[in-house]
């Protein structure tokens, strides 16, 4: 990656392993559609960061097949038996070597077996470079990928090896970036593993309940935050509560949702912004249940969605606190009294929020009162 005035990135895959605890050969296996390499050198082209090399060693031949489908660079690994460290040298050692990697300011390692690193978290750490080795941490805990000063190539071909690239990163200055991205931490060495990180590919649009309150806390003020956690418990009780009744709804989209449906608050159409910032995160599909929660129509067939429920969920709290739909808007309608306009909006937004909660009531058998008791002071 590299612009006209700014610092230029590389990137090195690690893929010269035997796979050994994995029964399998992890660069090739496939991952949603793709291959694991393939998935390693997306990620870092979302994020803009295009010169990319992957060191091959244990089948070459076979990774070496993908890498020409991927259009990007490879360097062999002949002592791919030595482990790991021998792989960085190979990369680091080669840099000058290859002319469209030249004049890199800094690179990124990471293994073949880390390949779900979001897009989101490398430009993160492109964002805060200055110089150091830039670590992405997920909760206090250092993680994949790593971003090194290409001024540190020399030490590293002059480290004897003992402790791995680890050793002697740790001694030197660094800088940590915390992210909001579990799948820094998550590789891939046993079938088990594999399973989670397959998963987990199906579900990078939506994320994990701990990593949108990882987000929520990086990227919300406190009061926004504790909103945001207000409403994501009514909004899973509502969906809880329907579930039972027959709805097929996901909590998970639900909870994350409603954390983050004010994301986007103080800036201009908050919600529409606030669903955009999470397309660009990668989070597509909490995007149009926050980009709408500001106000849902019944839906014609009465069946009520993740996008209702959060809406009518955000009505149901203010601050931290329940509220019924009539108050809520009462304080509203009070506020803006004198103009005409504006309460012929809110009363448009209080009759759906009051259909929204009517729905849930029948389809729950149970007033809202009853559903949500207990959830909030």
């Amino acid at each position: 990656m590299q612009d006209e005035y700014g610092p230029r990135f590389g990137a090195v895959i690690l893929a010269a392993g035997f796979s050994s605890r994995m029964g399998d050969f992890k660069p090739l296996m496939e991952l949603a559609g793709q291959s694991v390499l393939a998935h390693c050198v997306r990620n870092f082209r979302e994020a803009g960061v295009l010169d990319i090399v992957v060191v091959t060693g244990h089948r070459a031949p076979e990774v070496q097949v993908e890498v020409e489908k991927l259009e990007i660079s490879s360097m062999h690994n002949a002592r791919y038996e030595l482990g790991m460290f021998s792989s960085v040298c190979v990369a680091v050692a080669g840099f000058f070597e290859l002319s469209q990697l030249s004049g890199l300011d800094a690179f990124f390692i990471l293994p073949v077996d880390v390949p779900l690193v979001r897009p989101a978290t490398i430009r993160a750490l492109i964002d805060a470079y200055d110089g150091l080795i830039t670590y992405p941490c997920f909760e206090g805990e250092r993680g994949h990928p790593p971003l090194i000063p290409a001024s540190l190539i020399p030490q590293i071909l002059g480290h004897d090896g003992q402790g791995g690239l680890k050793s002697l990163l740790e001694i030197c200055p660094s800088l940590d970036v915390p992210v909001w991205d579990r799948g820094i931490l998550l590789d891939a060495d046993t079938p088990e593993d594999f399973s989670g990180l397959v998963r987990r590919a199906g579900r990078l649009d939506i994320g994990e309940q701990g990593e949108a309150l990882a987000l929520a806390r990086l990227s919300m003020p406190e009061r926004g935050l504790a909103h945001g956690l207000a409403v994501a418990r009514v909004a899973v009780c509502l969906g809880e509560a329907l579930c039972r009744h027959g709805g097929v709804l996901d909590l998970e989209l639900i909870h994350n949702a409603a954390l983050m449906h004010d994301i986007g608050k103080g800036q201009p159409a908050h919600e529409a912004r606030g669903g955009e910032m999470l397309v660009g995160l990668g989070l597509s599909r909490l995007a149009p249940i926050v980009a709408s929660h500001r106000d849902v129509p019944p839906p014609a067939s009465g069946g009520l969605t993740e996008k209702e429920v959060v809406c009518l969920a955000d009505k149901l709290v203010r601050c931290d606190r329940r509220v019924g739909v009539e108050e809520r808007f009462g304080e509203k309608l009070a506020l803006y009294s004198l103009d005409a306009h504006a309460c012929l909006a809110i009363r448009g937004r209080m009759n759906n929020a009051l259909a929204l909660r009517d729905l849930v009531e029948r389809s729950c058998g149970r007033g809202i009162e009853e559903i949500l008791e207990g959830v909030l002071p």
